[in-house]
């Protein structure tokens, strides 16, 4: 009916509500912490993978319903039903309150409304057997609060009546308080008469308002002033008095209904989330028609999605319906096109309009019946362009408000049919997909007794995909665990029918082309990167547009730039290879999957010797021993892509599987984990190799000699740890990438002056490397060069200076680094690190493009005045530099400076111009006094730390103990806005944790108005947290009526509580 405006104002009286709401407010973002400076207290991975967090705020519990269009009075006509924790959960004695002057409507218009709530099944309250008095009493004010839904009859002598007023004002308290919709039927008066109190209702009002305090005629004046702004029915705008109670009447039942909270999607896992996500595309607050896409792979629920957002919201449209068997209406290849689309719109408006064997003649005769209808449709299962054609080729088609949901596979069809709002369907987090598991298996989201283990398993095996785990829990449940057990097995190596159905209509309308595709990730290359995947199918598929094609279709998603496909789908592009080739060339081919099926093929002594092109065999996993003769083996030859997990498998089994390499002279990628051997076979062609991944080896070398390496891209030996030298790389003219992480026998690299693309070299835990080729600088396109633990490692060379492109250099651990090379600029180096450099004492002048500089452990005794000229500079942190004595001027782009347990630290001559800066000093004891007053005073909108044991003097309101202080302030008239600086000190709790970081709030209140005063930013995160040291912080305040303010911080953590406090005005 009318427009309820939202609960709470911009400023009111602060109640213990209030800070208890604030306070989980707090609690709730302590998460999401300033971004730039948490990210900073991170390590380096930070840097490579930058992360943000965010929060989540709650819809609300009531959804808009839409009344009345043309009221002049107010901004909106869409009632917002207010939804307070406390509204949720009580229980209502009465559907309605109606508030009236009996005089004017009880035996005309009342009379009326209530004989058709009666028939609509709506309890009203009656007052028939309550005595009227001077003012309401306890039995009118509990009816107020037990009625959902209060009804405000304003008529002409409303205001005549002391009685009606206190109603209305007890009314407006329980709209605030408790959530109540309020709505107004203005009967035969003029709102703004009302709100002004003006006309014969103003001098109703005056009249009753004689003899009465002024703090009472203000209570009535302010209720009929807020009331007024409440869009309603009004009398003058309609001519048949009993079309607007019919409307009055089925407006409160329709909200009646909306008000009841939900049970029916209690037992669908994440489905609230998903109706949420899927109402704020719908926008059914809005008036144009709307197409939205739910997308997403076969299984994981669009349908259920789809089919409760209809059950949810179908009764606010006079037509809907929800149109299946789209495919097998109109199939992707269909001889007669048009007969097709004709039986699906016929279909559609047999649902729409519940008429049996419609029959239409021409494809105009949906758009000519739905123009003007408002529609709620669901299309299910749209697979391509023509169908969505058929069925809404138009927004024109429907009538104003109309919504169309179209579940599909395919993002393309949404795309090519021009719509824009497309929910995709994630997979369930690990904790629902478990729960959705259980449901089906337990008839609850948590497994029987016993079961926790096995049911675990079983909920791994089927993936995140919600119809995988319905079905298979569906198959469990009722069995015993003994059977459960026995299934299991099975449940390994094999899919169940339902979901291989669903899998399969997809895989088969794909492109012959796009279906070796699909099988090659699923055999070989799921959790590979898009990058590689090219450069390795590329000569003979068009692997980019099959790329996005697949992903089109949800048979594959990304991560980055890394390709994910379902365990379900994986599981069954193996199947399906043992029983289809892929083109490679002008041949055929065949990709071997799985231990028990390699075996299975290879014993076959009619298995053609050259039809294999790749292998994954993992054995890792696996108690079986397989037995594999060498002579079979000798007659499968020529893989291309060998991908193999032997480890822990007999010696015998993994001498065996090396004459699948001595087979295979045209490899071009190569990824054995766990090698046995100490080198490859004198007779391996790496001419053809793309890619060489030999991590957890037990090589020491990989061949003699020199070897054509022309096509190798990528080469990584990490955890090799017998490996003792490298093989002369001269030819590996296009390699990108080398990997040595933790091949600690390494003594040395070889010549790779050639090495001329290479962007990435990570020698991280090299420990036996004592020096660096001055090759080193013919690496020119390097841009990442890890170097941490190198334990061993004296010097670099001073061509690393020729590395323009470096960006990343990572020397972390590398204790006997003395100095670094001098006259050199690195221009693009972004992030240097140094820490634990224990002997380096020097730092010289290598970049002035740095942003994160890490010096931390290092001997420098002081940084060099040049500091100042790194422009770029954001990071700087010196933790546990025990000979820094000062810090000259640094940069003005620097916001973030962390220098803990610097023993020596005494002076700081700089200041700091930055106003985003954090500035860290723990346990720096030995800072004088002028480098603590630079600290404390620095203007910062984060916050600062230092050693202290009391808020210092200059906060001149101080609070030596407890979280609560008091202060006037001097202003006669006061600003729009003002700043303080606030100081707190942390003392333990009674709980004995360890907390490395706690979230502080404040809230400040105007106590003489008894106001909440907003504050900005009203918390901070504090870290790290210790005694003995004091944290200071910005606070700005707007709004400010009163010089009397009370500041009170809030620690949420129990196990530190704020020992003293401060606050300075600046």
């Amino acid at each position: 009916m009318g427009s309820v405006m939202s609960l709470g104002c911009s400023k009111r009286k602060a109640t213990s509500q209030d800070v208890d709401s604030e306070s989980r407010k707090r609690r709730k973002i302590c998460s999401t912490n300033d971004a730039e400076n948490c990210r900073f207290i991170q390590d380096e991975s930070s840097w490579k993978h930058p992360w943000s967090l965010c929060v989540n705020v709650a819809a609300a519990a009531f959804t808009k319903f839409r009344f009345q269009q043309d009221n002049k009075y107010t901004k909106s006509s869409a009632l917002s039903l207010p939804s307070p924790p406390t509204s949720v959960s009580r229980i209502w004695k009465h559907h309605v309150f109606p508030s009236f002057h009996g005089a004017d409507v009880r035996k005309t218009i009342l009379s009326h409304i209530l004989e058709s709530f009666r028939r609509k099944g709506i309890d009203p309250f009656i007052d028939n057997n309550i005595e009227r008095s001077k003012s309401i009493g306890h039995e009118l004010k509990e009816a107020i609060k037990g009625s959902k839904i209060a009804i405000v009859l304003l008529s002409k002598n409303y205001a005549s009546s002391s009685w009606c007023l206190d109603e209305l004002a007890e009314i407006m308290k329980c709209r605030e308080l408790l959530g109540q919709i309020v709505m107004t039927i203005f009967y035969e008066v003029d709102p703004t008469d009302i709100k002004k109190q003006t006309g014969e209702f103003g001098k109703a009002f005056t009249k009753t308002c004689k003899g009465k305090t002024k703090e009472y005629v203000e209570r009535w004046r302010k209720a009929l002033e807020d009331v007024a702004t409440i869009a309603g029915e009004h009398s003058s705008n309609w001519s048949n008095e009993a079309e607007m109670i019919e409307k009055i009447s089925t407006d409160v039942s329709n909200m009646l209904y909306l008000s009841i909270p939900s049970r029916d999607f209690d037992d669908f896992v994440g489905m609230t989330v998903h109706m949420e996500r899927m109402e704020k595309l719908l926008r059914l607050d809005l008036n144009e028609v709307r197409m939205v896409g739910i997308w997403g792979p076969p299984g994981i629920g669009k349908t259920t999605i789809a089919a409760c957002m209809f059950d949810r919201f179908s009764n606010r449209f006079p037509f809907a319906a929800i149109i299946t068997d789209i495919r097998e209406c109109y199939p992707r290849l269909c001889l007669d096109e048009r007969s097709a689309q004709l039986k699906l719109q016929a279909q559609m408006l047999s649902q729409i309009f519940n008429q049996k064997d419609i029959k239409i003649s021409h494809l105009g005769v949906a758009q000519e019946r739905l123009k003007d209808k408002k529609v709620l449709l669901v299309f299910d299962e749209v697979g391509h362009l023509g169908q969505l054609d058929a069925l809404a080729k138009e927004t024109r088609w429907f009538g104003p408000g109309s919504r169309i949901i179209i579940t599909t596979e395919d993002l393309g069809v949404l795309k090519a049919h021009g719509i824009n709002h497309v929910y995709k369907v994630e997979y369930p987090s690990n904790d629902e997909a478990f729960q959705i598991f259980c449901m089906n298996a337990f008839g609850q989201k948590h497994p029987n007794d016993g079961f926790d283990e096995i049911a675990r398993k079983v909920t791994y095996l089927a993936g995140e995909l919600p119809l995988g785990l319905k079905v298979l829990g569906s198959a469990l449940r009722g069995m015993s665990k003994p059977e459960w057990e026995r299934t299991l097995p099975r449940l390994k190596t094999s899919l169940d029918g339902k979901i291989g159905s669903i899998i399969q209509f997809s895989y088969d309308a794909l492109r012959e082309e796009d279906k070796y595709l699909f099988l090659y990730i699923a055999c070989l290359f799921n959790g590979e990167s898009t990058t590689k995947v090219k450069e390795l199918l590329g000569k003979f598929l068009d692997v980019k547009q099959g790329l996005h094609l697949l992903a089109q279709k949800s048979l594959i998603s990304f991560y980055g730039e890394i390709i994910r496909m379902h365990t379900l789908l994986e599981q069954f592009g193996r199947e399906t290879s043992r029983k289809q080739f892929v083109h490679h060339g002008f041949t055929k081919r065949q990709l071997l999957v799985g231990a028990r099926g390699i075996c299975e093929v290879l014993d076959d002594d009619t298995t053609d010797s050259r039809r294999f092109i790749g292998i994954h065999l993992e054995l890792s996993n696996t108690e079986e021993e397989l037995n594999i003769s060498e002579k079979v083996l000798e007659r499968v030859h020529d893989f291309h892509f060998v991908r193999i997990d032997a480890s822990f498998q007999p010696e015998r089994l993994q001498l065996a599987l090396q004459d699948l390499i001595y087979h295979s002279p045209r490899i071009r990628s190569l990824k054995w984990f766990g090698y046995q051997n100490i080198c490859l076979p004198s007779t391996f062609n790496p001419e053809f190799l793309v890619e060489l991944d030999m991590r957890c080896s037990k090589l020491r070398k990989l061949w003699e000699g020199i070897k054509q390496l022309r096509n190798l891209k990528w080469m990584d030996l990490s955890y090799s740890r017998y490996l003792k030298e490298l093989p002369n790389l001269s030819t590996a003219t296009n390699l990108e990438e080398l990997k040595l992480t933790y091949c600690s026998s390494l003594v040395k690299l070889p010549a790779i002056e050639n090495a001329t693309k290479l962007r990435k070299l990570d020698m991280n835990g090299c420990s036996s490397l004592v020096r660096l080729p001055s090759s080193i600088g013919d690496m020119t396109s390097l841009e990442e060069f890890d170097l941490s633990n190198c334990s061993n490692l004296v010097e670099l060379p001073s061509s690393i200076g020729n590395l323009r492109k470096l960006d990343l250099l990572l020397m972390r651990g590398c204790s006997k680094l003395e100095t670094l090379p001098t006259n050199i600029n690195l221009i693009s180096l972004r992030i240097l690190d140094l820490t634990d450099c224990s002997r380096l004492k020097s730092f010289p002048e290598i970049s002035t493009h740095i942003k994160l500089l890490k010096l931390i452990g290092t001997a420098i005794i002081e940084l060099p005045p040049w500091v100042k000229r790194m422009s770029r500079l954001r990071v700087l942190r010196l933790n546990n530099c025990n000979n820094l004595v000062s810090l000259p001027q640094l940069s003005d782009s620097l916001d973030y400076i962390y220098a803990d347990n610097c023993k020596s630290l005494e002076r700081l001559d700089c200041c700091f111009n930055n106003p985003e800066i954090s500035l860290y000093f723990p346990n720096c004891f030995k800072l004088n006094q002028e480098a603590r007053d630079l600290i404390m005073h620095t203007s910062t909108s984060r916050f600062a730390m230092l050693p202290g044991t009391q808020v210092p003097a200059c906060f001149n309101h101080r609070a030596t103990s407890g979280d609560t202080l008091k202060i006037k302030l001097k202003e006669s008239s006061l600003p729009r806005t003002l700043r303080f600086k606030a100081c707190i000190m942390l003392v333990k709790g009674y709980k004995e944790m360890s907390s490395d970081k706690i979230c502080v709030g404040t809230v400040i209140k105007d106590e003489q108005n008894d106001l909440k005063v907003l504050c900005t930013p009203s918390y901070h995160h504090i870290y790290p947290v210790l005694t003995e040291h004091i944290y200071t912080f910005e606070l700005e305040l707007k709004e400010v009526t009163s010089t009397e303010l009370v500041f009170e911080f809030i620690s949420f953590r129990s196990n530190w509580k704020i020992g003293e406090c401060g606050i300075l005005q600046r």
